[in-house]
């Protein structure tokens, strides 16, 4: 079956459809599960903490959906969390620059790159208003965190683009209460909400969406030293060198230097194993390392878990090593103390 009639099946039985729908001002990225797609969503994410969660020893958390002003200056979201986007100067129409170019030129340009490189191309390429054959304006960044006001006073605050930032503002109590060791994983299921230019394709690009995320935090001195390793260190995964997606165990990528360290390896093999219990041909998988200008602000390494589907190369997961980033600018931001001991020696995860 196709896109289109995997679309239809789904709204012909309940699985999801639009939000609003009988009202003509419903806005575009916003969807319900119906009877089917609770079934369908509760059973992946039992599997999810079955095979995930309490497999790996880790904690569960349910933090808030609006968040004070103060994390995302902290996290960088503020000044960082944006989308490069072009407005025709005739009829007005907003572009997410980067997949125009993509649709229209077949160029790939790492939504992160410097705004003169959209502008570069769209020139050179003589790229034109789908609507009304226009020309553009200088592409520009669009921040795509939702602002909300608390309270009489108008006080500023967001919903969180990402369920992990109460992950990380909560580590110090966590780790606390629950008397924790490193390794240490937190997981948390949520919304997040995000103010997408263009959201299409069903639930492939959303404004309001569900997120299962997990953050697990070590001892930087210890990436190599991890004695689960061995569980794991014959896994399969498929990693993408160049053009070539190249199918080696989770001791081949570190030994080759693919992958940065054991630690990384682990939860990618992990991941790897869910996936392929979900169901999921993981011989149409890969992680795909992403360049410097294509990885996350907060990311030192990343790799993006993409499955082959009809509609070309799905991104179903974001793996970012994301060092002591968060903690560090947290600890900076808020001056709270996020070390912690780890064999008697004090280290900031």
């Amino acid at each position: 079956m196709n896109y289109d009639n995997i679309m239809q099946l789904a709204l012909e039985r309940g699985f999801y459809f639009p939000s609003c729908e009988i009202y003509a001002d419903a806005q575009a990225g916003f969807w319900e599960y119906g009877p089917a797609g609770v079934s369908m969503k509760t059973k992946f994410l039992e599997l999810w903490r079955r095979e995930l969660v309490r497999r790996d020893g880790m904690l569960e958390i349910d933090g808030s959906q609006i968040m004070s002003q103060s994390v995302f200056e902290a996290s960088g979201h503020l000044a960082s969390f944006a989308d490069p986007i072009v407005r025709c100067k005739n009829c007005g129409s907003t572009f997410r620059a980067d997949r125009m170019i993509s649709e229209v030129s077949k160029i790939e340009i790492p939504e992160s790159a410097d705004l003169t490189d959209f502008d570069k191309v769209i020139s050179e390429k003589n790229i034109r208003c789908s609507k009304c054959k226009g020309e553009f304006d200088k592409s520009r960044k669009f921040n795509m965190m939702f602002k909300v006001e608390i309270g009489p006073e108008g006080e500023p605050a967001y919903l969180r683009p990402e369920t992990c930032q109460s992950i990380f503002v909560d580590f110090p109590r966590l780790f606390k209460t629950m008397r924790g060791k490193l390794p240490l994983g937190i997981a948390q299921i949520g919304k997040s909400f995000r103010n997408e230019i263009s959201p299409r394709q069903s639930l492939l690009r959303l404004r309001e969406f569900y997120q299962a995320e997990i953050e697990v935090f070590c001892n930087p001195n210890k990436l190599n030293d991890l004695e689960k390793f061995s569980e794991i260190q014959d896994t399969i995964i498929r990693v993408q060198i160049n053009d070539e997606v190249k199918p080696m165990s989770c001791k081949e990528v570190v030994e080759s230097g693919l992958i940065p360290n054991k630690f990384v390896a682990y939860y990618l093999g992990m991941l790897t194993e869910f996936y392929e219990k979900t169901g999921i041909d993981v011989t149409k998988s890969r992680f795909r390392r992403l360049g410097e200008k294509e990885k996350a602000f907060y990311a030192t390494v990343a790799f993006d878990f993409e499955v082959q589907t009809t509609t070309g190369w799905l991104e179903l997961v974001a793996c970012n090593y994301r060092s002591d980033y968060d903690l560090t600018s947290h600890a900076n931001k808020s001056k709270e103390k996020f070390e912690v001991l780890d064999d008697e020696q004090k280290v900031l995860p």
